[in-house]
């Protein structure tokens, strides 16, 4: 499978379908993704399938150089420690997912800048901004749960490729859920980033999700 994919020069938001992504079909992106729906609630799983959608859709449309497989596995660990399988009480759930998935890549035969390069981008995606120069990966996954969990840049896509991909991957009821888990994170660990994104208006921001209506 290729690591990377550009866009063809024709691309535009409206043109975008989901048969124009990347299949990642390696043997770890496969082990990943038995991994995640393993320990995931039905929600949680969608919620990171639709993140890899969103993330590899904008990347092809704004010709990002990307690895599939590497955006793939971090996609489908980026949220795995909010489970009470792989919750840290002494770190932020995303650097605790950092680390499973650094555990996981080793397993794999990642070599070791490849797995730290997985931790990165799972770190980052809570990050507000991430350079695409910097990190493309890191880039993308953090804009694409921004635009999943609040709506931030949703008309990077047009309506029908939007219902296109919840069609595919519902959203089954995230918000409920997602803001129980992040409540729980914040009563933990207040200094953690959970415990920021809820200080600063989170309930308010999913609840005017366009996703969600």
């Amino acid at each position: 499978m290729d690591q990377w994919r550009g866009p063809p020069a024709s691309y535009g938001r409206s043109m975008i379908a989901l048969d124009d992504l990347v299949i990642t079909d390696t043997a770890a992106a496969s082990a990943a993704l038995e991994v995640a729906s393993a320990y995931q609630s039905s929600a949680l799983l969608s919620h990171s399938r639709r993140v890899y959608v969103w993330a590899a859709a904008y990347g092809t449309q704004q010709g990002v150089r990307y690895d599939a497989e590497l955006l793939f596995v971090a996609a489908m660990f980026h949220d795995l420690s909010l489970v009470p399988e792989f919750d840290s009480h002494t770190v932020s759930f995303e650097e605790a997912g950092g680390h499973l998935a650094r555990v996981f890549a080793a397993g794999a035969g990642w070599p070791s800048e490849r797995r730290e390069r997985l931790g990165e981008v799972i770190v980052r995606h809570m990050w507000q901004d991430v350079d695409v120069a910097d990190d493309p990966e890191g880039h993308l996954m953090s804009r694409a749960a921004a635009l999943d969990i609040v709506g931030k840049n949703v008309d990077d896509f047009s309506p029908a490729f939007r219902a296109e991909v919840l069609q595919q991957h519902p959203r089954l009821g995230l918000a409920d859920e997602f803001l129980a888990c992040f409540q729980a994170q914040a009563d933990r660990k207040a200094g953690s980033s959970a415990a920021r994104a809820m200080q600063s208006g989170l309930s308010a921001r999913m609840a005017t999700n366009p996703l969600e209506t």
